[in-house]
């Protein structure tokens, strides 16, 4: 598509949004909802509406060439996705679960299941690619360092096998040419023939014959379906996405560039002008305030914004006034009863999105660009934006300059009244005690020496190549029928796809959402074994370009041992993770690290040494600290769920796929794996027969049955179903005790008990009793 048509998408998403915004921001404050089925209606219908803006601003940030439009769209998208994360925090607080069904809302708005998925910004790695593509070099050359000694090792082997068979291929070629002087004198028969032939064939293949491994190597690429030549439309698409990024940042370099060059030529042309006009200004203050007040004024801080709060104000009086806010008042308002009933949380990115909308509709929205063809940055506006920028960094030298004057013009007043002078106070510091900075461990030593130290001991990781669209799995299309009958339903994979991408990939994709949005410093994935846990925390890497550091307690038993180890080890990883961030740490089985009784065998591994340590360190992440500890545990009912719970502020159930999943993982991983799946292959039987099995089980019976002589048949002997049952009988499923056995421990999780009580209409909780009402009651 053409530039002019992204330009379209952007103003037809901002009209969805000014309009969003009307609703959102009204005149006067809205009413309590009293009802919470109302209230949640609501709050779902802003969440579809908000996430169609967020798809189409992504599509449009990532295709837009225009550098100075790329900022804007950026800024908004930034806080369309801050204000979903927010939408969903209420509607999580408000329904008492992490799983929302919306079958009603999207039937309302006409649209279909697919439009409900959180898309995934491209501009994640994008914007970034250089800076990972270093990161990952460093840690590729680390991990070749740590396998030197492997590889060594290899290499002996590897010399002997060889020479092993040399010694083998010198005995053939002796028995060859002994075969051949045999029947040189007779007449060869067809027998012969063949065998001399099987002869030719052993040796050429066993003395890697070129020829032969070329052949080999066709036949074997030709079957491998991930080697498959991409066709003409995706070579054409790939084509124009190459063309399209190397546009951004060709137009992206002329734009800094131009940024230097104006600021500089404003800041020698217009410096002094404006130096001048402020100090005329701020001295007719000074005058206007002794003429209307009878006393200079006081001078406003720097933490104020200096001289530009006189701007801001109206008149003398009104900055005389403004200085004395300050003050304690005499009189106190009466606190109004506020109405029962339900409200909108506060919003931090909904007065971003007003000013970035606003920024659209004063400028973008009815400018003409009939003669910007090629989308290049346009000087004016870089001059209306660093005129601004010159301005405050000139304001603050004048501030100082008419600080000194102000002081001078005081003194000699009031050495003609014949006062005492008065020197402006300064504000100081809020009395109190200083908080104390955490020592640096490791203050001497270089990042790469810390990664290097982590890679050798196993703690800094490469994460696999997988993403989120690979976690296949479809919409649950019951899930408000149900609810509506009180059935609670079992969430989809398609449910759990979408809430990592909230909770997990788009704070740590965006600090300015990680910042603002509702924090979440840690998940806990719980689920039987197989349903991909361990693929979603390696998909949460890939997507946003984080490093995956393994706390696992099996994993770090024996290493860094004792109280300092202990301290020094944390001390590294955090310190790592957040000079590299954005970092997931992971810690696979998490339950062991909160177990109620350590198991015999398990006892010298010492599983919760981690246990007091590590919620510490888990506290003094902040806003700014693009880290996430992701646990996995397949058996949580071993661990103290008090605890848990305490670590980990949100936890995701993961299920075992339902039948619409079933059905589109055989069909999607039969074809990944080079299968067809032809009117022979019955994969509705397969979905149904599959009822409790994992997406590892399928995987592993897939793989087991789609081998490379296999795909070789499937011209003339296509597969079945029935190819498929034998190896899944051998696999148990996971059974429905088990299932209920992890429903019923989610049910003692906070959100599980908050849940149960609004099913028995029992949500609305006691306030808190103070005084000694409450001793009694203790009592």
């Amino acid at each position: 598509m053409s530039q002019r048509t992204y330009n379209q998408l952007w103003t037809d998403a901002q009209l969805e949004l000014g309009r969003l915004l009307m609703e959102e921001l009204p005149t006067e404050p809205p009413r309590p909802e009293k009802d919470r089925v109302v209230f949640f209606q609501r709050l779902a219908m802003l969440y579809v509406r908000y996430i169609q803006i967020f798809r189409q601003l992504e599509k449009v940030y990532d295709q837009v060439v225009h550098p100075q439009k790329r900022r804007v769209i950026r800024a908004i998208l930034d806080g369309v996705m801050g204000r979903v994360l927010e939408l969903k925090n209420e509607m999580v607080e408000k329904e008492f679960s992490e799983y929302h069904y919306m079958d009603d809302v999207l039937h309302d708005l006409k649209l279909t299941p697919v439009d409900l998925e959180i898309p995934i910004p491209r501009y994640f790695i994008s914007d970034r690619s250089k800076e990972f593509q270093e990161r990952k070099t460093m840690l590729t050359d680390l991990l070749k360092l740590v396998e030197v000694t492997e590889k060594e090792a290899i290499k002996i082997l590897q010399v002997v096998e060889r020479a092993r068979q040399g010694r083998l291929r010198a005995k053939l070629n002796e028995e060859s040419r002994n075969m051949n002087r045999m029947y040189k004198t007779k007449d060869p028969g067809t027998a012969a023939i063949e065998l001399a032939t099987v002869c030719i064939q052993k040796v050429l293949c066993y003395q890697n014959n070129p020829t032969c491994l070329f052949l080999c190597r066709c036949l074997w690429l030709a079957m491998d379906p991930k080697y498959q030549l991409p066709c003409p439309a995706e070579i054409t698409a790939q084509t124009s996405e190459a063309c399209t990024r190397s546009k951004q940042v060709e137009h992206n370099e002329d734009y800094q560039k131009s940024v230097v060059a104006v600021t500089n030529q404003l800041r020698d042309v217009e410096g002094h002008d404006m130096i001048k006009t402020m100090k005329d200004q701020i001295r007719q203050w000074f005058i206007e305030c002794r003429d209307a007040t009878g006393s200079f004024p006081d001078y406003p801080d720097e933490e104020d914004g200096g001289s530009a709060l006189i701007f801001a104000e109206k008149n003398p009086q009104q900055v005389k006034c403004s200085q004395s806010q300050n003050e304690p008042m005499s009189f106190y308002s009466e606190p109004q009863e506020e109405e029962a009933g339900l409200k909108m949380l506060p919003s931090a990115f909904l007065s971003d999105l007003e000013v970035g909308n606003k920024t659209f509709v004063d400028f973008w929205q009815t400018r003409s660009e009939s003669r910007n063809f090629n989308q290049r940055h346009e000087v004016e506006l870089i001059k209306e934006e660093n005129r601004k920028v010159i301005e405050a960094e000139i304001r603050v030298q004048v501030d100082e300059q008419m600080r000194q004057e102000l002081a001078e013009w005081k003194l000699a007043v009031d050495k003609d009244k014949g006062g005492k002078t008065k020197g402006n106070k300064k504000k100081g510091s809020k009395s109190g005690k200083k908080k104390k900075k955490d020592k640096d461990l490791t203050a001497d030593r270089t990042l790469e020496s810390l990664c290097q130290e982590l890679v050798e001991q196993g703690l800094l990781k490469q994460a696999n190549n997988v993403r989120l669209q690979d976690y296949m799995g479809d919409y649950s299309y019951l899930g408000t029928t149900l609810r509506q009958n009180d059935i609670e339903p079992m969430p989809s994979l398609s449910d759990v796809r979408q809430v990592l991408s909230l909770y997990a990939i788009l704070p740590l994709g965006s600090q300015v959402v990680h910042e603002k949005a509702p924090l979440i410093k840690a998940i806990l994935l719980a689920g039987p074994a197989g349903v991909g846990k361990k693929m979603l925390v390696h998909a949460i890497c890939q997507e946003t370009g984080a490093n995956l550091f393994d706390l696992s307690p099996l994993n770090t038993a024996g290493k860094y041992p004792g109280k300092n180890g202990l301290a020094m080890m944390l001390h590294m990883v955090f310190k790592v993770a957040r000079l590299l961030q954005p970092s997931v740490i992971w810690i696979e089985d998490a339950e062991k690290m909160f177990y109620k009784k350590v198991p015999k065998e398990e006892k010298e591994l010492d599983p919760k040494r981690l246990k007091k340590d590590l919620p510490k360190s888990l506290k003094l992440i902040k806003g700014e600290d693009r880290v996430l500890i992701v646990g996995t545990t397949k058996d949580p009912l071993s661990a103290d769920i008090k605890s848990l719970c305490k670590m980990y502020s949100k936890i995701i159930l993961i299920p075992r796929p339902d039948y619409g999943s079933r059905y589109i993982l055989w069909k999607q991983l039969i074809r990944k794996h080079g299968g067809d799946v032809t009117r022979a292959l019955d994969v509705s039987s397969l979905a149904k027969i599959s009822d409790g099995y994992t997406p590892g089980h399928i995987v592993r019976v897939i793989q087991s049955v789609v081998t490379k002589r296999r795909i070789l048949q499937q011209a003339n002997r296509p597969l079945t179903a029935a190819e498929f049952v034998a190896p899944l009988a051998k696999i148990d499923p996971v059974f429905q005790e088990e299932e209920e056995a992890l429903k019923n421990w989610y049910a003692k999780t906070p959100l599980g008990k908050k849940r149960i009580k609004a099913a028995t209409g029992k949500e609305e909780e006691e306030a808190p009793v103070k005084g000694k009402d409450a001793k009694k009651g203790k009592k």
